[in-house]
Protein backbone atom coordinates (compact mmCIF):
# COMPACT_ATOMS: atom_id res chain seq x y z
CA UNK A 1 0.00 0.00 0.00
CA UNK A 2 3.09 2.23 0.72
CA UNK A 3 4.23 0.90 -2.56
CA UNK A 4 1.39 2.80 -4.49
CA UNK A 5 1.38 5.62 -2.50
CA UNK A 6 4.63 6.24 -3.47
CA UNK A 7 4.46 5.52 -6.95
CA UNK A 8 1.85 7.70 -7.42
CA UNK A 9 3.84 10.49 -5.43
CA UNK A 10 6.69 9.84 -7.93
CA UNK A 11 4.54 10.46 -11.36
CA UNK A 12 3.02 13.76 -9.76
CA UNK A 13 6.32 15.31 -9.24
CA UNK A 14 7.98 13.60 -12.79
CA UNK A 15 4.42 15.17 -14.20
CA UNK A 16 5.19 18.79 -12.59
CA UNK A 17 8.68 18.73 -13.50
CA UNK A 18 7.35 17.83 -17.45
CA UNK A 19 5.30 20.61 -17.51
CA UNK A 20 7.44 22.98 -15.79
CA UNK A 21 10.48 22.26 -18.35
CA UNK A 22 7.80 22.58 -21.11
CA UNK A 23 7.14 26.23 -19.92
CA UNK A 24 10.17 27.09 -19.94
CA UNK A 25 11.17 26.01 -22.95
CA UNK A 26 8.23 27.40 -25.13
CA UNK A 27 9.23 30.84 -23.40
CA UNK A 28 12.90 30.46 -24.84
CA UNK A 29 11.80 29.56 -28.12
CA UNK A 30 9.05 32.80 -28.19
CA UNK A 31 11.72 34.91 -27.19
CA UNK A 32 13.96 33.78 -29.95
CA UNK A 33 11.62 35.08 -32.31
CA UNK A 34 12.74 38.96 -31.75
CA UNK A 35 16.22 40.15 -31.49
CA UNK A 36 17.66 43.60 -30.35
CA UNK A 37 21.21 44.23 -31.37
CA UNK A 38 23.30 47.67 -30.70
CA UNK A 39 26.67 48.05 -32.59
CA UNK A 40 28.99 51.07 -32.16
CA UNK A 41 31.83 51.78 -34.42
CA UNK A 42 34.62 52.81 -32.96
CA UNK A 43 34.73 52.70 -28.71
CA UNK A 44 37.70 55.48 -28.81
CA UNK A 45 37.42 59.00 -30.30
CA UNK A 46 38.73 62.49 -29.71
CA UNK A 47 36.10 65.50 -28.78
CA UNK A 48 33.69 66.40 -31.27
CA UNK A 49 34.24 63.67 -33.57
CA UNK A 50 31.20 61.88 -35.14
CA UNK A 51 30.15 58.05 -33.86
CA UNK A 52 27.58 56.16 -35.71
CA UNK A 53 25.19 53.44 -33.66
CA UNK A 54 23.46 50.84 -34.84
CA UNK A 55 20.55 49.35 -33.53
CA UNK A 56 19.12 46.18 -35.34
CA UNK A 57 15.75 44.50 -34.36
CA UNK A 58 15.16 41.10 -35.79
CA UNK A 59 11.43 40.07 -35.75
CA UNK A 60 8.13 37.82 -37.56
CA UNK A 61 6.66 39.93 -40.24
CA UNK A 62 3.58 41.56 -39.44
CA UNK A 63 4.84 42.57 -35.97
CA UNK A 64 4.55 45.61 -34.51
CA UNK A 65 7.42 47.77 -33.92
CA UNK A 66 7.94 50.54 -32.08
CA UNK A 67 11.74 52.16 -31.63
CA UNK A 68 13.43 53.85 -28.72
CA UNK A 69 12.41 58.15 -28.63
CA UNK A 70 15.23 59.82 -27.51
CA UNK A 71 14.97 64.05 -27.61
CA UNK A 72 18.51 65.52 -28.38
CA UNK A 73 20.97 63.09 -25.93
CA UNK A 74 21.11 59.71 -25.29
CA UNK A 75 22.66 60.19 -21.57
CA UNK A 76 24.03 63.57 -20.31
CA UNK A 77 27.27 64.45 -22.39
CA UNK A 78 26.24 62.16 -25.50
CA UNK A 79 24.51 64.63 -28.10
CA UNK A 80 22.37 63.16 -31.05
CA UNK A 81 22.79 64.54 -34.24
CA UNK A 82 20.99 63.03 -36.36
CA UNK A 83 18.74 59.98 -37.08
CA UNK A 84 18.16 57.81 -39.92
CA UNK A 85 14.98 56.87 -41.28
CA UNK A 86 14.53 53.34 -40.09
CA UNK A 87 14.86 50.71 -43.08
CA UNK A 88 13.30 47.68 -43.35
CA UNK A 89 14.40 44.41 -44.87
CA UNK A 90 12.14 41.04 -45.22
CA UNK A 91 13.53 37.66 -45.25
CA UNK A 92 12.98 34.05 -45.04
CA UNK A 93 9.94 34.82 -47.80
CA UNK A 94 9.05 37.77 -46.16
CA UNK A 95 8.44 35.85 -43.00
CA UNK A 96 10.82 37.50 -41.47
CA UNK A 97 11.89 40.97 -41.03
CA UNK A 98 15.19 43.13 -40.09
CA UNK A 99 14.66 46.90 -39.26
CA UNK A 100 17.44 48.70 -39.25
CA UNK A 101 18.06 52.66 -37.69
CA UNK A 102 21.46 54.58 -37.01
CA UNK A 103 21.89 57.08 -34.69
CA UNK A 104 24.89 59.72 -35.20
CA UNK A 105 26.35 60.99 -31.83
CA UNK A 106 28.91 63.23 -30.71
CA UNK A 107 30.21 64.56 -27.43
CA UNK A 108 32.21 68.02 -26.50
CA UNK A 109 33.35 66.57 -23.12
CA UNK A 110 35.58 64.24 -22.57
CA UNK A 111 35.16 61.23 -20.64
CA UNK A 112 33.97 57.40 -20.50
CA UNK A 113 30.42 57.18 -21.09
CA UNK A 114 28.11 54.22 -20.30
CA UNK A 115 25.09 53.75 -22.91
CA UNK A 116 21.79 52.22 -21.52
CA UNK A 117 20.68 48.77 -23.62
CA UNK A 118 17.97 50.53 -26.22
CA UNK A 119 14.72 49.28 -25.05
CA UNK A 120 12.10 48.44 -28.50
CA UNK A 121 8.77 47.34 -28.12
CA UNK A 122 7.25 44.32 -30.13
CA UNK A 123 3.20 43.59 -29.89
CA UNK A 124 3.59 45.79 -26.58
CA UNK A 125 6.63 43.50 -24.92
CA UNK A 126 9.76 45.36 -23.89
CA UNK A 127 12.87 44.07 -25.10
CA UNK A 128 16.25 45.99 -24.77
CA UNK A 129 19.81 45.45 -26.38
CA UNK A 130 23.20 45.12 -24.89
CA UNK A 131 24.92 48.03 -23.28
CA UNK A 132 27.55 50.34 -24.82
CA UNK A 133 30.15 52.13 -23.68
CA UNK A 134 32.40 55.46 -25.51
CA UNK A 135 35.64 56.78 -24.34
CA UNK A 136 36.65 60.57 -25.28
CA UNK A 137 39.89 61.87 -25.58
CA UNK A 138 40.65 65.67 -25.26
CA UNK A 139 42.36 67.04 -27.82
CA UNK A 140 46.60 66.98 -27.12
CA UNK A 141 47.81 70.17 -27.40
CA UNK A 142 51.59 70.77 -27.67
CA UNK A 143 52.51 73.35 -25.29
CA UNK A 144 55.60 74.06 -26.08
CA UNK A 145 55.13 74.89 -29.15
CA UNK A 146 52.04 77.16 -29.02
CA UNK A 147 52.80 78.89 -32.59
CA UNK A 148 51.91 75.61 -34.04
CA UNK A 149 47.79 76.50 -33.11
CA UNK A 150 46.44 78.21 -36.18
CA UNK A 151 43.61 80.25 -35.69
CA UNK A 152 40.45 78.98 -37.50
CA UNK A 153 40.76 79.93 -41.88
CA UNK A 154 38.56 82.57 -43.28
CA UNK A 155 36.32 81.09 -45.45
CA UNK A 156 37.96 80.58 -49.00
CA UNK A 157 35.81 82.56 -52.12
CA UNK A 158 34.72 80.07 -54.75
CA UNK A 159 34.92 81.14 -58.24
CA UNK A 160 31.92 82.54 -59.82
CA UNK A 161 30.54 79.70 -62.34
CA UNK A 162 27.50 80.55 -65.39
CA UNK A 163 25.03 79.23 -62.48
CA UNK A 164 25.82 81.23 -60.41
CA UNK A 165 25.83 84.33 -63.48
CA UNK A 166 23.15 83.30 -65.45
CA UNK A 167 20.27 84.30 -63.09
CA UNK A 168 21.48 87.88 -63.62
CA UNK A 169 22.01 87.86 -67.62
CA UNK A 170 18.53 86.51 -68.14
CA UNK A 171 16.73 89.32 -66.19
CA UNK A 172 19.10 91.74 -67.82
CA UNK A 173 17.70 90.49 -71.35
CA UNK A 174 14.52 90.89 -70.04
CA UNK A 175 15.19 94.19 -68.88
CA UNK A 176 16.34 95.95 -71.93
CA UNK A 177 13.33 95.60 -74.07
CA UNK A 178 10.63 96.77 -70.91
CA UNK A 179 12.81 99.49 -70.95
CA UNK A 180 13.01 100.34 -74.66
CA UNK A 181 9.00 100.06 -74.66
CA UNK A 182 8.63 102.75 -71.27
CA UNK A 183 11.47 104.96 -73.36
CA UNK A 184 8.77 104.36 -76.58
CA UNK A 185 5.74 105.57 -74.78
CA UNK A 186 6.97 108.05 -73.02
CA UNK A 187 8.10 109.53 -76.14
CA UNK A 188 5.12 108.66 -77.93
CA UNK A 189 2.96 110.67 -75.11
CA UNK A 190 5.29 113.96 -74.73
CA UNK A 191 5.05 113.87 -78.56
CA UNK A 192 0.93 115.37 -78.90
CA UNK A 193 1.59 116.11 -82.89
CA UNK A 194 -1.83 115.69 -84.57
CA UNK A 195 -2.43 112.47 -86.20
CA UNK A 196 -1.53 113.11 -90.27
CA UNK A 197 -4.30 111.14 -92.69
CA UNK A 198 -4.88 111.89 -95.91
CA UNK A 199 -7.91 110.80 -97.94
CA UNK A 200 -8.25 110.35 -101.53
CA UNK A 201 -11.84 111.47 -102.80
CA UNK A 202 -13.24 110.18 -106.21
CA UNK A 203 -14.53 112.99 -108.67
CA UNK A 204 -18.30 113.69 -108.45
CA UNK A 205 -19.94 113.55 -111.99
CA UNK A 206 -21.49 117.02 -113.42
CA UNK A 207 -24.72 118.08 -112.03
CA UNK A 208 -26.54 117.64 -115.46
CA UNK A 209 -24.98 113.92 -115.57
CA UNK A 210 -26.15 112.93 -112.09
CA UNK A 211 -29.55 114.25 -112.82
CA UNK A 212 -29.90 113.14 -116.00
CA UNK A 213 -29.04 109.25 -114.62
CA UNK A 214 -31.89 109.90 -111.79
CA UNK A 215 -34.61 111.28 -114.18
CA UNK A 216 -33.60 107.93 -116.38
CA UNK A 217 -34.76 106.19 -112.53
CA UNK A 218 -37.83 107.78 -112.52
CA UNK A 219 -38.87 107.37 -115.76
CA UNK A 220 -38.32 103.33 -115.48
CA UNK A 221 -39.85 102.92 -112.22
CA UNK A 222 -43.34 104.52 -114.07
CA UNK A 223 -44.42 105.58 -110.48
CA UNK A 224 -47.40 107.43 -112.06
CA UNK A 225 -48.89 104.27 -113.96
CA UNK A 226 -48.78 102.54 -110.56
CA UNK A 227 -51.25 105.16 -108.57
CA UNK A 228 -49.02 107.20 -107.34
CA UNK A 229 -48.19 110.85 -108.86
CA UNK A 230 -47.54 112.41 -105.87
CA UNK A 231 -44.59 110.27 -104.94
CA UNK A 232 -43.58 110.73 -108.96
CA UNK A 233 -43.55 114.52 -108.74
CA UNK A 234 -41.73 114.96 -105.78
CA UNK A 235 -39.00 112.97 -106.75
CA UNK A 236 -38.72 114.53 -110.19
CA UNK A 237 -39.12 118.00 -108.34
CA UNK A 238 -36.24 116.96 -105.70
CA UNK A 239 -33.84 116.05 -109.05
CA UNK A 240 -34.86 119.76 -110.32
CA UNK A 241 -33.80 121.50 -107.45
CA UNK A 242 -30.71 119.53 -106.51
CA UNK A 243 -29.74 120.25 -109.89
CA UNK A 244 -30.33 123.88 -109.49
CA UNK A 245 -28.12 123.50 -106.73
CA UNK A 246 -25.58 122.32 -108.10
CA UNK A 247 -25.96 124.12 -110.78
CA UNK A 248 -25.78 127.80 -109.85
CA UNK A 249 -25.51 127.68 -106.41
CA UNK A 250 -28.78 128.55 -105.36
CA UNK A 251 -30.14 126.43 -102.19
CA UNK A 252 -33.48 125.49 -104.18
CA UNK A 253 -33.86 122.59 -101.49
CA UNK A 254 -35.21 124.85 -98.74
CA UNK A 255 -37.32 127.48 -101.54
CA UNK A 256 -40.73 127.50 -102.65
CA UNK A 257 -41.59 127.18 -106.33
CA UNK A 258 -41.92 131.21 -106.91
CA UNK A 259 -38.79 131.97 -105.36
CA UNK A 260 -36.87 129.36 -107.73
CA UNK A 261 -38.38 130.65 -110.48
CA UNK A 262 -37.79 134.40 -109.57
CA UNK A 263 -34.38 133.57 -109.07
CA UNK A 264 -34.11 132.09 -112.52
CA UNK A 265 -35.83 134.77 -113.58
CA UNK A 266 -32.04 136.22 -114.81
CA UNK A 267 -31.43 133.78 -117.07
CA UNK A 268 -31.97 134.27 -120.71
CA UNK A 269 -33.71 131.31 -121.69
CA UNK A 270 -37.34 132.39 -120.94
CA UNK A 271 -38.44 129.23 -122.74
CA UNK A 272 -36.80 126.78 -120.31
CA UNK A 273 -37.83 128.67 -117.44
CA UNK A 274 -41.37 128.63 -118.83
CA UNK A 275 -41.03 124.70 -119.25
CA UNK A 276 -40.09 124.65 -115.46
CA UNK A 277 -42.66 127.01 -114.07
CA UNK A 278 -45.26 124.39 -115.61
CA UNK A 279 -43.97 121.74 -113.90
CA UNK A 280 -43.44 123.06 -110.70
CA UNK A 281 -47.44 124.17 -111.01
CA UNK A 282 -49.09 120.36 -111.63
CA UNK A 283 -46.35 119.39 -108.68
CA UNK A 284 -47.97 121.68 -106.19
CA UNK A 285 -51.33 120.52 -107.51
CA UNK A 286 -50.53 117.08 -107.22
CA UNK A 287 -49.24 117.20 -103.56
CA UNK A 288 -51.58 120.34 -102.35
CA UNK A 289 -54.69 120.08 -104.31
CA UNK A 290 -54.70 116.18 -104.90
CA UNK A 291 -54.66 116.72 -108.90
CA UNK A 292 -55.08 113.82 -110.69
CA UNK A 293 -53.16 114.72 -114.12
CA UNK A 294 -53.47 113.13 -117.51
CA UNK A 295 -50.86 110.72 -118.79
CA UNK A 296 -49.64 112.89 -121.41
CA UNK A 297 -49.02 115.39 -118.77
CA UNK A 298 -46.77 113.63 -117.06
CA UNK A 299 -44.72 112.73 -119.97
CA UNK A 300 -44.86 116.16 -121.08
CA UNK A 301 -43.35 117.68 -117.18
CA UNK A 302 -40.86 114.85 -117.80
CA UNK A 303 -39.71 116.26 -121.08
CA UNK A 304 -40.33 119.78 -119.84
CA UNK A 305 -37.34 118.66 -116.93
CA UNK A 306 -34.74 117.20 -119.32
CA UNK A 307 -35.20 120.10 -121.59
CA UNK A 308 -34.70 122.19 -118.71
CA UNK A 309 -31.45 120.57 -117.51
CA UNK A 310 -30.08 120.60 -121.34
CA UNK A 311 -30.92 124.07 -121.87
CA UNK A 312 -28.54 124.93 -118.22
CA UNK A 313 -26.35 122.49 -118.47
CA UNK A 314 -22.24 123.53 -118.58
CA UNK A 315 -20.45 121.04 -121.37
CA UNK A 316 -17.80 119.49 -120.51
CA UNK A 317 -14.73 117.86 -122.49
CA UNK A 318 -15.48 114.24 -122.93
CA UNK A 319 -12.01 114.12 -123.68
CA UNK A 320 -10.89 115.11 -120.14
CA UNK A 321 -10.87 112.38 -117.43
CA UNK A 322 -10.88 114.02 -114.14
CA UNK A 323 -8.57 113.09 -111.63
CA UNK A 324 -9.16 111.93 -108.27
CA UNK A 325 -8.28 114.95 -105.62
CA UNK A 326 -6.67 114.04 -102.13
CA UNK A 327 -7.08 116.24 -99.17
CA UNK A 328 -5.28 115.91 -96.08
CA UNK A 329 -7.41 115.38 -92.53
CA UNK A 330 -5.43 116.38 -89.30
CA UNK A 331 -7.05 114.42 -86.27
CA UNK A 332 -5.88 115.34 -82.67
CA UNK A 333 -5.27 112.47 -80.24
CA UNK A 334 -8.37 111.07 -78.50
CA UNK A 335 -8.80 110.74 -74.94
CA UNK A 336 -8.86 106.85 -75.23
CA UNK A 337 -5.50 106.86 -77.08
CA UNK A 338 -3.98 109.12 -74.32
CA UNK A 339 -4.91 107.11 -71.18
CA UNK A 340 -4.02 103.89 -73.25
CA UNK A 341 -0.59 105.56 -73.30
CA UNK A 342 -0.10 106.34 -69.42
CA UNK A 343 -1.21 102.98 -68.13
CA UNK A 344 1.24 101.21 -70.67
CA UNK A 345 3.61 103.54 -69.38
CA UNK A 346 2.95 102.34 -66.02
CA UNK A 347 2.58 98.90 -66.38
CA UNK A 348 6.07 98.83 -68.14
CA UNK A 349 8.03 101.46 -65.52
CA UNK A 350 6.69 99.03 -62.98
CA UNK A 351 8.07 95.71 -64.32
CA UNK A 352 11.18 97.93 -64.95
CA UNK A 353 11.66 98.44 -61.40
CA UNK A 354 10.68 95.15 -60.11
CA UNK A 355 12.70 93.14 -63.03
CA UNK A 356 15.83 95.55 -61.72
CA UNK A 357 15.07 94.96 -57.95
CA UNK A 358 15.48 91.39 -58.20
CA UNK A 359 18.95 91.89 -60.51
CA UNK A 360 20.54 93.93 -58.34
CA UNK A 361 19.72 91.72 -55.12
CA UNK A 362 21.12 88.58 -57.03
CA UNK A 363 24.42 90.36 -57.87
CA UNK A 364 24.40 91.86 -53.71
CA UNK A 365 24.14 87.90 -52.96
CA UNK A 366 27.11 87.43 -55.39
CA UNK A 367 29.57 89.94 -54.16
CA UNK A 368 28.30 90.00 -50.29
Amino acid sequence: MNDNVMSKHCLTGLRMWLGCLFLVLSTGISAQNVTVDASIDSLQRFIGEQAHIKLEVSCDAGQKVQMPLFADTIVTGVEIIDIAKADTQYLNNRERMLITQEYTVTSFDSAAYYLPPFEVLVDSVLYRSESLAMMVYPMKIDEENPEAIFPPKEIMAMPLTWQDWQGVVWKFLLLLPLVAACIYLIIRFRDNKPIIRKVKLEPKLPPHQLAMQEIARIKEEKSWQKGDPKGYYTELTDVIRTYIHERFGFNAMEKTSSEIIDYLQESKDREAIEELKQLFLTADLVKFAKHAPLLNENDMNLTNAIEFINRTKVEVDPNEKPLPTEITIEEKRSRQAKLALIAGIVFFALSVLVVAFFMGRDIYNLFF
